[in-house]
């Protein structure tokens, strides 16, 4: 249910591209833009995934000399889910998170900040390690880098549909581009390409904490470890795109301070429930 799903909001995610450019640009030319647009950023994105996300957070590469501890939980866990050991990175920030991406297991790589490998015991940074790597064994990260790829060629194609009205109105008149679709895109488009994007994203969050506590076999430490990470990623919010916030275990903004249709998330409550009953299953 939750790859129908998905796979029917990236559809639509597209289908808002090639709309938008219709409306913006007009007529057929349009319509043929937002197609050959939607498919070079599907195909872009799928491609680069991994690199894009990593320099959006300034991820750094690290050997094993490097952090051997690290090296070896990656391995172990790999190991247990039958993955290819994927890139490891250490993002040089305090705020507290974690991230995975690529286009699939053999172009993985896996993101963790300083402030994380500080912050928990190793129990809990084994847990959202597992984590991430079930987001890699699902195909998430592809999933998620896609959908943050298009929202952000959607918010763009609507700022230069701003710009173009400010400046070039009478002209983009004369040429067939329509006026009401245009101020519609400027003003929905932006909206609409981030509640899809994020609907994407909280289909993807329940299954990879019970993939990580199946591998793990410690639901609980996934629990410890959420509560920890809510705690602190308001004080300390990581920096970086907010597109590709859907990649992180953990945003600024996962619990109360926003409404469920702009999380990028389920609520950590939710969460933490979901990995106590998984818990009470297993034990």
């Amino acid at each position: 249910m939750n790859l129908f799903k998905t796979v029917a909001l990236l559809g639509l995610l597209s289908a808002l591209l090639v709309m938008i450019s219709y409306w913006v640009i007009g007529g057929t030319g349009g319509l043929l833009v937002g197609i050959i647009l939607a498919a070079v950023t599907n195909l872009g994105s799928w491609y680069f995934s991994d690199q894009i996300a990593l320099k959006a957070y300034n991820a750094q590469p690290v050997t094993p000399e490097q952090a051997p501890g690290l090296y070896t939980m990656v391995q172990r866990l790999c190991d247990r889910a039958n993955l290819p050991l994927p890139g490891i990175y250490i993002v040089p920030t305090q705020a507290a998170n974690a991230f995975a991406t690529g286009r699939n297991p053999k172009n993985a790589a896996v993101a963790v900040t300083e402030g994380i490998i500080n912050l928990l015991p190793e129990d809990e940074l084994e847990a959202v390690i597992a984590h991430e790597l079930t987001h890699v064994n699902n195909r998430d990260t592809l999933i998620q880098s896609v959908a943050a790829t298009i929202a952000g060629a959607i918010s763009g194609l609507a700022q230069f549909a701003s710009y173009s009205m400010w400046f070039g109105g009478s002209r983009n008149r004369n040429q067939g581009g329509n006026p009401i679709g245009l101020l519609l895109t400027i003003i929905l488009a932006p909206l609409a390409a981030t509640v899809i994007q994020l609907a994407i994203s909280r289909t993807r969050e329940f299954s990879a904490d019970a993939g990580a506590a199946k591998l793990t076999g410690n639901p609980k430490a996934l629990a410890r470890a959420l509560q920890r990470l809510d705690a602190t990623a308001r004080q300390i919010p990581i920096e970086g795109n907010p597109a590709f916030e859907a990649l992180l275990i953990m945003n600024s903004f996962s619990g109360q301070t926003m409404a469920s249709l702009f999380s990028t998330h389920p609520s950590t409550e939710a969460r933490i429930q979901a990995l106590l009953k998984l818990d009470q299953q297993m034990s």
